[in-house]
């Protein structure tokens, strides 16, 4: 269709779009639970015994809380772009096996699902020109 025709010269601005929205949400996500003390990311941290991982929930949770929010914000400036989204795709990952895990089922499971999959994507598309990394 004409109408579209001409938008993909405009990829580097979609992956703008992509990264400033992504990383508003999972800063407004997960600076919350930063101020949520050693109780709240040790409860986060015991996620990781879904994936077979049953020490240092505190350590795995503070982790998390740290990924989301400061992760979060290098998403939108572009740096450390590829590192940042495979952090975050595990973080997803996780979440995913804790609500199946909880029996939660798909329909809970299914952000951190969608997240995950675009974290993958954006590992191979990299930030865009419209960045810090500038790749």
């Amino acid at each position: 269709m004409a109408l579209f025709g001409n938008l993909g010269n405009y990829k580097n601005f979609g992956l703008l779009i992509i990264r400033v929205g992504l990383g508003v949400m999972f800063i407004y996500h997960g600076f919350p639970l930063l101020g949520g003390g050693v109780k709240r990311w040790e409860e986060l941290g015991s996620a990781t015994k879904y994936a077979g991982i049953h020490f240092w929930p505190l350590v795995w949770g503070l982790l998390a809380v740290a990924a989301e929010t400061f992760g979060g914000f290098l998403l939108i400036i572009g740096l450390a772009f590829r590192p940042v989204c495979l952090l975050l795709l595990i973080t997803m990952i996780v979440a995913t096996l804790s609500h199946l895990g909880k029996g939660q089922g798909l329909s809970e499971a299914s952000h951190a699902i969608e997240d995950a999959i675009m974290f993958a994507g954006l590992i191979f598309l990299g930030p865009g020109k419209y960045s810090v990394d500038k790749k």
